[in-house]
C-alpha cells in the first residue's frame, strides 16, 4: 500500500505496553518532526496488542498493519539498528521500519526512532506521485 502526501508513524513496542505511554511518545515525535500523522503502522507480530489499539482509536488516528516481509524489505532504508530488537523480532528497526514500508517507496524518514519506556516512534512521510 502507498498512501501519498501523508506522515506516517511507526510504532515498535513489547507486548506489555501501556496505552498512555504510547500516546505520550507519539505526541513527542509529532512534535519534534512538526507534523501531524495521518495514521500509525505497526508490525504484524504486534497486530492484537489491545494498548496500540486502544492509542490509535484515543489518537484518533487510523492503525495499519505492516506484514513482516514487507518490514524486513524496509530494513535497508532504516537509519537505527537495536540489537535488542533484532533478537526479540527478527528486524533491527520495528518503528522506523513499519513508517518505511507504510509509506511506500519514494517515502523519507524524517524523524529516526526516538523511544520512551521500551517503545519506539519513527516518522515517515510519503511523496507525492
Amino acid at each position: 500500500m502507498n498512501i501519498t502526501g501523508l506522515y506516517v508513524a511507526g510504532i515498535g513496542c513489547g507486548s506489555g505496553c501501556d496505552m498512555h505511554d504510547l500516546l505520550a511518545l507519539l505526541h513527542d515525535a509529532a512534535t519534534r518532526a512538526r507534523c501531524r500523522p495521518g495514521l500509525i503502522a505497526i508490525p504484524d507480530f504486534r497486530a492484537d496488542c489491545t494498548a496500540l489499539h486502544a492509542a490509535a482509536q484515543q489518537a484518533g488516528l487510523p492503525l495499519h498493519v505492516v506484514p513482516y516481509r514487507d518490514l524486513l524489505a524496509a530494513q535497508p532504508r532504516c537509519v537505527t539498528r537495536s540489537a535488542r530488537a533484532l533478537a526479540a523480532c527478527g528486524v533491527a528497526s520495528v518503528a522506523e521500519g513499519c513508517a518505511i514500508a507504510m509509506a511506500g517507496d519514494g517515502a523519507r524518514l524524517i524523524l529516526p526512532r526516538i523511544a520512551y519506556r521500551r517503545i519506539t516512534c519513527a516518522i515517515a512521510r510519503t511523496e507525492y506521485t
